[in-house]
């Protein structure tokens, strides 16, 4: 007997109106639809004015749901006064070819996609792996913006992981600076003396710099700490002091800290445990993309820290967190008086300007993939076999597929005998 194993989706293309057409002269205008994130607190918008003031400038047709944009202070006017159209939610999704979004979508939105539309954004397909195998059968296009190869430079402007912990770090700074009961900075006042306060910034990528900065303009006494040891210059760079540890340097590909062996992590936990308890602000950045992440804070550092200490947890999710206690989206008090803030999500707290940078990368994306007036998908490209988690009917994506327990996609058909 003989098989053939399935082949690569080649280069594509889809028609703007993201439905079957006959061939023309020129190809309808590229539509995309901006749609109101429904999850629980978000705030922020995949496209906000001045992103479809560009795209309208490109030739672009914009359809907006109205009031999709009004957590984050940017009304229907706004949107109008950049050239989109103003529609219900059910013209939206049923009228555009792309829909950007800024997390997986809702079971409303999932359903009623459909072939030939392209959806984008920060979709987290390996803890999705059901709904994505959903939206690859049914032909959606899928583009999950995390799965960017960060390294490359060319792709640094579709980089949204990297734009979105930028503000959350920044925020994390205001977050922490408010839950703490004390002056961050040295005050010298007629009634005495305040030492500044001190602060640790554990993990020093995008989020953890700005973190950084953002408390050294308050005043406290930061450090940053990281396995990374050639992130030294960075965090000296902003006038903190730097700690790392014993253990074996901790870089690792993609940007990422590499996971360490089991008694690497422990000797590892000692020796920052052992540092935490002289500072009265913690702040932990580490997510690790579709896995848990790494307690870096255990129970018994978290007793040890002094009454009034604060926690804020960026890397806390349902998973977990980076903090023993921390809860998405939750500030609770341990028994001991240490503030512990989930604060997984906290780009969301500043949402204008997180929505502004993120819509940038959407349209880098947009720029690299539907170049002209359709989407082309192009599996050789090396951002593209990355971010593109579906299209042409299959499961595309290496890391996706191997999760979903699929075979790798061959380079080219091969026949075998059985």
């Amino acid at each position: 007997m003989t098989t053939t194993a399935p082949a690569t989706p080649r280069k594509t293309t889809a028609p703007a109106s993201g439905k079957s057409t006959e061939s023309t002269d020129h190809a309808p205008a590229l539509v995309v639809g901006v749609l109101a994130e429904t999850a629980p607190g978000e705030r922020r918008v995949a496209v906000d004015p001045s992103a479809v003031e560009r795209l309208t400038k490109a030739g672009r047709v914009v359809l907006v749901q109205s009031g999709a944009g009004s957590a984050a202070t940017f009304e229907d006017a706004a949107y109008a006064g950049a050239g989109a159209s103003i529609q219900t939610r059910k013209q939206v999704i049923a009228k555009s070819t792309v829909i950007p979004v800024l997390r997986y979508p809702d079971a409303e939105l999932s359903k009623a996609l459909r072939s030939g539309q392209l959806l984008v954004g920060l979709l987290d397909p390996l803890n999705n792996l059901e709904g994505i195998a959903d939206l690859a059968h049914r032909s959606v296009t899928t583009v999950a913006l995390e799965l960017l190869p960060r390294t490359l430079s060319r792709a640094q402007s579709m980089d949204a992981l990297s734009s979105q912990s930028s503000a959350a770090g920044y925020r994390a700074g205001i977050v922490a600076a408010d839950a703490y009961a004390r002056y961050l900075p040295m005050m010298i006042t007629a009634s005495g003396t305040a030492t500044p306060a001190t602060a640790i910034v554990i993990g020093t990528g995008v989020a953890g710099l700005q973190a950084i900065a953002t408390l050294k303009r308050l005043g406290a006494v930061v450090t940053g700490y990281d396995v990374r040891v050639a992130s030294r210059g960075e965090v000296e760079s902003l006038g903190a002091k730097f700690l790392t540890s014993s253990v074996a340097e901790g870089a690792g590909a993609g940007g990422y800290a590499r996971a360490m062996t089991a008694d690497e992590q422990k000797a590892q936990q000692s020796e920052l445990a052992t540092a935490l308890v002289d500072f009265d602000i913690i702040i932990t950045t580490a997510k690790v993309p579709g896995r848990k992440p790494p307690e870096l804070v255990s129970a018994d550092t978290v007793k040890s820290l002094r009454a009034g200490s604060v926690c804020v947890d960026l890397g806390s999710s349902d998973k977990g967190g980076n903090v023993a206690g921390s809860v998405p989206g939750a500030t609770i008090v341990s028994e001991n008086g240490v503030t512990i803030i989930g604060a997984g999500d906290l780009a969301s707290d500043l949402p204008a300007s997180s929505s502004q940078m993120y819509a940038r990368n959407i349209l880098a994306v947009l720029a690299a993939i539907a170049p002209a007036d359709e989407i082309v998908i192009d599996p050789d490209d090396e951002v593209q076999k990355n971010i593109v988690v579906s299209f042409d009917g299959t499961i595309t994506n290496a890391a996706v597929r191997a999760a979903s327990k699929l075979e790798p996609l061959p380079s080219t058909p091969v026949a075998a005998k059985a």
